[in-house]
């Protein structure tokens, strides 16, 4: 079958399916909200008030973070793989569950062992239950390449958890403590999590059922696709791209604090830019969603990626303004909330409609990885200069070898795009 056929087969409408996936959409970012806030945006808040309370140091409770992304990166491909398989349902409603168990266990956690064991666990279940399968569970009910608005709304719903959570939690700290915080972050993911998951994914419902001919086995198909991704030079361009990307969002993210603060910023206004970024992502997202539905993610991505570079070398020079700052994050926050949507589409754009979750998987290994060392390396960079500065020039090296890596990927697969079975 060529590229074109598959084309034209996953944009037509499945024939056997006439029930919209609006509902769906709407589940998945409800929940996204949910698992964000309580499985990542929270945890920097418990964690303080945790090592005030039982007097552990940041390395310790950090560290367990750390084994936890770790853990959800090995997960990333098989995770992906069960998905592709249609267990979508049972995998993210399993992991809701999984969730508000292991969170409320936390909540009367007083060893350290027993801390380093929820949370390695924790860790784990975010590979089944943050946007990779999100994505993956869209690409399967519409089709791969039906797969960009809904996508797209997804990232939307999500990019509220950090302004939803953080406050919440905050509340929750002031008035109870972290246990009873914990505790509350449990019934949302056992009750809102696990019913919008077990109650609107259904796999009997999904294009794959109405898309497939006869004579075709979905199994052998998607093993073809991935052999064929490992093939192929825009796959190891693209993982490389999003590997650089991970190290580079998730260094900044855990020390733009007192990045910011070090350049001379008063706290106000460390707080006041660090405060634009997450509404600057959902108007990015807004903004691609409203003037960019014609425009394919191989152009936008190729766009985006070399704004990263200018905002991280903007930032090293050092400026004393903070309105320069505060526009830095505005921009670095929309670039952001723009590439979430890009890499969940540079699947079926740039390599393969079939094995969506597969192939995503792959690709996000190295990136959970490095998202998994990349503070605990930015914090080694830091006390062997005790400065930032070194540290902020490698995150721009990041940003250029993000750029470098996604333009020859974009290039590559306009040359020659890989055969899709």
């Amino acid at each position: 079958m060529s590229n074109t056929d598959v084309e034209m087969q996953d944009l037509s409408r499945p024939s056997g399916s006439t029930q919209s996936p609006d509902a769906l959409i709407t589940a998945l970012g409800i929940g996204q909200i949910c698992a964000w806030g309580s499985l990542y945006y929270s945890f920097p808040l418990i964690a303080e008030a945790m090592m005030a309370e039982l007097g552990w140091s940041k390395t310790d409770v950090y560290g367990a973070a750390t084994i936890g992304l770790v853990i959800a990166g090995f997960l990333a491909y098989p995770v992906g793989v069960a998905v592709d398989k249609g267990h979508g349902r049972a995998l993210m409603g399993g992991a809701s569950l999984m969730a508000a168990v292991l969170l409320a266990l936390w909540s009367q956690v007083d060893s350290l062992i027993g801390f380093y064991l929820l949370i390695a666990g924790i860790g784990g279940l975010q590979a089944a239950a943050l946007y990779e399968p999100a994505f993956a569970v869209i690409a399967r009910r519409v089709g791969a390449g039906r797969a960009r608005a809904g996508i797209t709304a997804i990232t939307l719903w999500g990019g509220f958890a950090s302004t939803v959570f953080i406050p919440l939690v905050q509340f929750l700290l002031d008035h109870w403590g972290w246990r009873e915080a914990l505790l509350v972050l449990a019934l949302i993911n056992g009750l809102v999590c696990a019913v919008a998951h077990f109650g609107f994914i259904r796999s009997e419902k999904d294009a794959v059922h109405f898309n497939q001919s006869h004579h075709e086995s979905p199994l052998a198909t998607d093993k073809q696709a991935v052999r064929a991704a490992f093939h192929t030079p825009v796959f190891w361009l693209l993982m490389l791209a999003l590997t650089a990307y991970a190290g580079a969002f998730t260094a900044f993210t855990f020390h733009m604090y007192p990045l910011l603060l070090e350049g001379g910023l008063s706290t106000s206004n460390v707080v006041w830019a660090i405060a634009t970024i997450g509404p600057a992502q959902v108007a990015g997202r807004v903004l691609i969603s409203i003037f960019g539905s014609g425009t394919s993610m191989r152009r936008i991505g190729t766009f985006v990626v070399a704004v990263f570079p200018l905002v991280f070398i903007v930032l090293a020079i050092g400026p004393s303004s903070m309105w320069v700052i505060t526009a830095a994050c505005v921009v670095y926050g929309a670039c952001n909330g723009i590439f979430t949507i890009v890499r969940g589409l540079v699947v079926p754009e740039m390599l393969s409609r079939r094995a969506y979750g597969a192939i995503n998987g792959l690709l996000t290994f190295p990136s959970t990885l490095a998202r998994a060392v990349a503070p605990l390396v930015a914090a080694w960079l830091w006390s062997r200069t005790m400065s930032y500065d070194v540290l902020v020039w490698s995150i721009a090296a990041c940003a250029a070898l993000l750029t470098l890596s996604f333009w020859l990927a974009a290039w590559a697969s306009r040359v020659k795009l890989p055969h899709s079975p």
